[in-house]
């Protein structure tokens, strides 16, 4: 193993300052988790769909995302599951909404950006 070639740390003022500002290891556990969940691309699209329109059955979502029921279903149950949308029933029809509290930040400022950004980039020479 080499050794640093200085001392550590440089900046103590500002390793302190992000030291204390970190998110707990659990805390980053549970964002990275969710995260993961939305990084399937039919589990992101129903999220926007939602998004879009307030909410939707199965298979109403199955077409606006041209996808089969079954892969809607899942991606649902996982969404659900993870208290990221919620559900009602009327007769024989279950409805699919955002969570209530679902962060509006979330939805502008990061899931759209972060398509924006990777619509823009362009890739590194090689």
């Amino acid at each position: 193993m080499s050794e640093p070639l200085h001392a550590h740390p440089v900046d103590p003022e500002r390793v302190a300052h992000a030291r204390a500002r970190l998110p707990s290891r659990e805390d980053a556990a549970q964002l990275t988790s969710v995260l993961s969940l939305m990084a399937d691309p039919t589990r992101a699209r129903v999220l926007f769909a939602l998004d879009m329109v307030e909410e939707l059955c199965v298979g109403d979502l199955a077409l606006a995302l041209e996808s089969n029921e079954d892969a809607v279903g899942y991606a649902l149950r996982l969404l659900r599951t993870a208290g990221l949308v919620t559900n009602r029933k009327q007769g024989r029809v279950v409805y699919y909404r955002l969570a209530d509290g679902f962060p509006e930040p979330l939805r502008d400022h990061c899931l759209r950006q972060l398509i924006a950004l990777t619509e823009t980039s362009t890739p590194e020479d090689d």
